[in-house]
């Protein structure tokens, strides 16, 4: 006798029919398996290509802000350089004032011009550059003359500042004309 549960077991019949479909079923498979790999790998690329376009357009925003930000500083560098000359004759005026003695108001009157002009200067960012006594160095001093120096400690230092020089915003914008010792 056969037991009810063997009956509803039993192996479907394989035919000649049965056999194409199930080997176009496993051809149709892994015909979307590979399609499937190609889309992920184009996905993979495409992901690269915009994290690439992305970080370089990020490089992009942060160089043009910061060229932004140093045109904005320095901007006034061609102006504050024309007014330069202006500065060295008003500290030389003063310094002929300050030896005369009868002319008091007039000193005090180009102390007071002296100083807002230098004020003024200063608030755009300029800065006097301290040499006298310092070592020379040629990314910041031009030297004009050399001579022997009155101490061995002078040796290579600056002796005397015939013209001074000037910073804008930590840049040089004038070169400190010195003489050196020898």
């Amino acid at each position: 006798m056969t037991n009810p549960e063997e009956m509803n077991h039993q192996e479907p019949e394989i035919t000649p029919e049965t056999a194409i479909e199930s080997e176009n079923d496993a051809f149709e498979a892994v015909e979307e398996h590979n399609e499937t790999d190609k889309v992920q790998a184009e996905l993979a690329e495409l992901k690269d290509k915009y994290l690439r376009l992305y970080s370089d357009f990020e490089n992009f925003r942060r160089r043009t802000a910061k060229e932004k930000i140093e045109l904005i500083r320095n901007a006034s560098e061609e102006v504050v350089q024309s007014l330069l000359p202006v500065l060295d004759d008003v500290e030389r005026a003063q310094a002929i004032f300050a030896q005369i003695e009868d002319g008091k108001v007039e000193r005090e009157g180009i102390e007071l011009i002296f100083q807002k002009f230098q004020n003024t200067l200063n608030s755009t960012g300029l800065k006097p550059m301290e040499a006298k006594g310092e070592a020379f160095d040629a990314d910041l001093h031009e030297s004009i003359a050399q001579f022997p120096a009155p101490s061995t400690d002078l040796k290579g230092k600056i002796i005397d500042v015939v013209e001074k020089g000037y910073y804008l915003n930590d840049k040089v914008i004038r070169f400190a004309k010195v003489v050196v010792g020898a």
